[in-house]
């Protein structure tokens, strides 16, 4: 992947925060053409900088009411890749991360209640072969939700 330079980030930190903002009003707070605009924006996504786009939707207004993350305990860690499908047939799961540590596997899931996730828990989630056990850790509230700095010195 190559470098980002400075216009790069500062068009990342814009459209981060509102990506729904015309490339006009971009190309005029950065002080570019539109075109330029396209043009990076159009880079970044064809080198994996810019990864997706679209709109958050609250889960509540849903009827979502609960979240929670799982912890995952394989047969063996190498069954990874026979239960990420399983787990990608379970339409309430909307991450899924292969870890180190206690758990070989972290799992973010969206219930309408308690009698739900107790569903998606016994009757799918601990029928997949291979998970010998989870552990539920309920969310209480989200505090914080954002990317990743884009102003970082670091890269």
């Amino acid at each position: 992947m190559e470098k980002i330079d400075k216009l790069d980030r500062q068009i990342l930190e814009i459209i981060t925060r509102n990506a729904r903002m015309p490339f006009k009003d971009v190309a005029e707070k950065c002080g570019v053409s539109r075109a330029a605009i396209h043009q990076r924006v159009q880079r970044m996504i064809e080198n994996e900088v810019i990864t997706g786009s679209g709109y958050y939707v609250n889960p509540k207004v849903l009827g979502y009411a609960s979240s929670a993350y799982i912890g995952v305990k394989l047969e063996k860690g190498s069954m990874y890749r026979n239960v990420i499908p399983e787990f990608e047939k379970i339409p309430e799961v909307t991450e899924c991360h292969f870890t180190t540590g206690a758990y070989t596997m972290i799992v973010k899931i969206y219930a309408r209640d308690n009698e739900h996730l107790m569903e998606l828990l016994n009757d799918q989630i601990q029928e997949i072969p291979g998970v010998v056990a989870t552990e539920t850790m309920i969310s209480l509230s989200q505090s914080v939700k954002r990317e990743i700095p884009i102003s970082s010195n670091n890269v």
